[in-house]
């Protein structure tokens, strides 16, 4: 009996979780403590440093070009910070759809960095919108590391990778 009220309970919060707009479920996940910035905007940025906040694995799929690899679980702030110009330098952290990446930009926000933006619908988004992304041979792919099934359902465009 417990096993069939676990079932039930689960498919209907996965009809709950399936039904939730990705604003939504930004709005659920983050705090907006970091701006979000458009892939549109983003796309337009010349001088920006792209942090990449997804897992190796995610990264080595496709990334969006010229981005620095930081990583999340292994995140190291000392390492990243080497790799920053200066601290009013603009900075756009992305992982798969903006929840990560607002975790990192919050830690670059801690250590003085002022021009930090979070990509709003992350690499997900920005395949939605037909631009680019980019294997580890620099060259174009359609490949997204979609990190899971569950939050594989906001890539529209591109091929899902699991691991």
């Amino acid at each position: 009996m417990k096993k069939k009220i676990f079932y039930i309970l689960l498919f209907f919060s996965g009809i709950s979780f399936a039904q939730e707009s990705l604003a939504e479920v930004l709005k659920k996940h983050n705090k907006e403590s970091i701006p979000y910035i458009t892939v549109e905007n983003a796309s337009k940025q010349q001088n920006a440093v792209i942090l990449d906040a997804r897992e190796f694995s995610e990264y080595k799929t496709s990334h969006l070009q010229n981005a620095l690899f930081v990583g999340y679980d292994n995140f190291n702030l000392k390492k990243t910070i080497k790799k920053l110009k200066s601290k009013q330098q603009p900075v756009i952290v992305y992982c798969s759809i903006g929840v990560r990446s607002e975790d990192i930009a919050e830690k670059l926000k801690k250590a003085g960095y002022t021009n930090i933006y979070n990509l709003y619908g992350g690499i997900f988004e920005w395949k939605n919108s037909d631009f680019p992304v980019y294997n580890p041979e620099g060259k174009e792919t359609d490949s997204i590391h979609t990190f899971d099934k569950a939050w594989s359902k906001w890539l529209k465009k591109g091929i899902k990778i699991y691991d």
